[in-house]
């Protein structure tokens, strides 16, 4: 859809407003979002903070804003309550997919450090990503929940669909990565996302999800376990990644240290405890050759400088995502195999070993997603994933 007419509506909140009628000023405000977009044009949300002295006014367009409407409503009532001006107009027709011009508006790396953005992503970035969303999971973008997890096997869609047995469903057949959702209100329920195996898919699927701001990211897949006392069943809680996936070099370098969400890392240890789970933190070795056995030295090379506990195939690319789309994240694996002890996985006894581990597994990071909504309603505090040129609109309650 393209704008044929301007859209004349400008709607505004204004200091002072009341406890009492904060929430209804900022649903009139994305109530105006809504019209505008559904009207042909990009609408573009302007903040003007009274207390900054290098960025008092800061602005930024969207597309399809319906789709965070939660997270807008969050970061928007709170910065009306701390005395900003938000207002709200149409920016510029929207940019239809053929157009040519809209391929080159998706270059996410063109940043001035000298301006501060309103949101992370440009309107034609997040319009794009909201499609893809729903191509890949067969389930529209407004579905996904606050907390999202990552699987690589359809044993613990089995799972979560006997814990949740009216979540929604993809709508079709055969969609690459099926989504699953378990909504609650507020948005504030968890999604389960089928990744597959392999790093391209978890990169794919961490783009595109990050356009709608999840208050967290846990990976609970398999790996194999390298070290002796681990046993098949013992879970793996990563405490840093070892990035051989090489997916994401060319735009976050390898030595940069990503590490998990030390908050969500420490809800996921009590869970384990509560649970009476076997389990040991490490670092994770993440691959992109599912077959790094035939060519060992170069990998059990960097693996044994590493002190790595486990390797996978997705871990660290969802991390990595994580920390580049400031996005609290973790991974609770489950070891599955032990290939340098003469335990490969092999289709013969892998069954019995799934049913155990797979209601084990996701009770353990549902448990850690219950704390999160209980002591940090407004999402984890994301400093260590913030950066210098973090846009107004962050994750969590430090983004004012």
């Amino acid at each position: 859809m393209t704008g044929t007419g301007r859209v004349a509506m400008v709607e505004q909140v204004r200091p002072p407003v009341s406890d009492e009628k904060i929430d209804d000023e900022i649903d009139r405000l994305l109530d105006a979002l809504d019209t505008v977009h559904d009207e042909g044009w990009y609408p573009e949300v302007e903040v003007v903070r009274p207390w900054s002295a290098h960025n008092p006014r800061i602005s930024g367009e969207f597309a399809r804003p319906g789709a965070i409407r939660r997270y807008l409503h969050r970061e928007l009532r709170e910065l009306a309550a701390a005395g900003a001006t938000v207002t709200v107009r149409a920016s510029r027709p929207a940019i239809g997919f053929d157009d040519p011009a809209f391929f080159a508006a998706l270059d996410e790396d063109r940043f001035d450090l000298r301006v501060k953005k309103l949101f992370l992503f440009g309107p034609e970035r997040m319009a794009i990503s909201l499609d893809r969303l729903s191509h890949y999971t067969g389930t529209p973008a407004e579905s996904f929940q606050r907390h999202v997890l990552f699987t690589n096997y359809a044993m613990h869609v089995e799972s979560f669909l006997e814990r949740f047995p009216d979540a929604e469903r993809p709508d079709r057949d055969g969609v690459q990565m099926p989504a699953y959702h378990h909504p609650r209100a507020g948005g504030d329920g968890v999604t389960l996302v089928n990744i597959g195996v392999g790093p391209a898919n978890a990169k794919t699927v961490t783009d595109h999800l990050a356009v709608l701001r999840p208050d967290t990211m846990i990976m609970i897949g398999h790996c194999g376990g390298l070290r002796n006392r681990q046993e098949l069943g013992d879970f793996v809680l990563a405490t840093a990644y070892q990035r051989a996936d090489h997916v994401l070099d060319g735009v976050l370098p390898a030595d940069v240290p990503v590490i998990p969400s030390l908050r969500l890392n420490g809800y996921l240890m009590d869970a384990l405890g509560d649970a009476g789970a076997t389990w040991r933190p490490g670092v994770v070795h993440t691959t992109d050759n599912r077959n790094w056995e035939f060519n060992q030295s170069a990998t059990l090379a960097r693996m044994r400088a590493a002190r790595a506990v486990a390797v996978d195939m997705e871990s660290a690319t969802i991390a990595a995502n994580g920390f580049r789309y400031r996005i609290p994240n973790a991974t609770l694996l489950c070891v599955s195999d032990k290939p340098l002890h003469h335990e490969p996985k092999l289709a013969g006894g892998a069954r019995a070993f799934y049913e155990a581990s797979k209601r084990k597994h996701l009770g353990i990071a549902l448990e850690a997603l219950e704390r999160v909504r209980r002591e940090h309603p407004d999402g984890l505090p994301g400093s260590e994933v913030r950066s210098v040129d973090e846009p107004l609109l962050g994750n969590g309650p430090d983004g004012v």
